[in-house]
């Protein structure tokens, strides 16, 4: 039995090189496809809810037009996400976006279990303390795998959701405006100018 060709050799160790330092560079990558513009259109679709609602009396009605504007923010997340990491040239499926899932969703899943109680225990004025917070605590921890300026944007997402709490309920929609409408277009804008779009 002969024993291996030296160059053989050499290339099945720089093909295991090659394999380790992809695994450690998607490991340690982070996700960049966040989206300044699509923030943008969310902040502006929040105003418009929240001029929208700002004469509704009816908690309940008031929560489904706040669900309605959830769902449109999401929609234009996820298309923005995926305009931006084509232009980038950056697979959507790769471990970054993985993880900064794995760290987003759950304060909103939680944010959306306690809507249903807020709203049938009757405290649905109390509701944008909730989604403030959580939603800030969601950027701020998949902040931590983006770039630093998602995390900062999360913590003054949560400082504002404590603030409603402190505040009276009445000014509930005043905060969903600052929040949802306000803090994504300053945010997404500084996301736009300094990380490509």
């Amino acid at each position: 039995m002969s024993a291996p060709e030296p160059l053989d050799t050499l290339h099945g160790h720089a093909a295991d090189n090659l394999r380790f330092i992809r695994d450690a560079m998607s490991k340690a990558a982070h996700f960049t496809a966040i989206p300044g513009w699509g923030g943008v259109v969310m902040g502006v679709s929040a105003i418009v809810t929240a001029l929208l609602t700002s004469r509704v009396a009816d908690p309940v009605r008031w929560t489904a037009w706040w669900m309605l504007d959830a769902g449109v923010a999401i929609a234009v997340a996820c298309f923005a996400i995926a305009e931006k990491a084509r232009r980038l040239n950056l697979p959507l499926l790769a471990r970054p976006l993985k993880r900064f899932a794995l760290a987003y969703v759950p304060p909103l899943l939680a944010g959306a279990i306690l809507t249903a109680v807020f709203v049938a225990n009757g405290l649905a004025t109390r509701l944008p303390g909730v989604w403030l917070l959580l939603y800030g605590v969601a950027i701020a921890v998949a902040g931590t795998l983006s770039v630093p300026v998602v995390q900062t944007m999360g913590i003054v997402f949560m400082a504002l959701g404590a603030a409603s709490f402190a505040a009276p309920a009445r000014y509930g929609n005043g905060f969903m405006a600052a929040g949802f409408g306000g803090l994504h277009i300053i945010f997404g804008l500084i996301i736009a100018r300094k990380h490509g779009g």
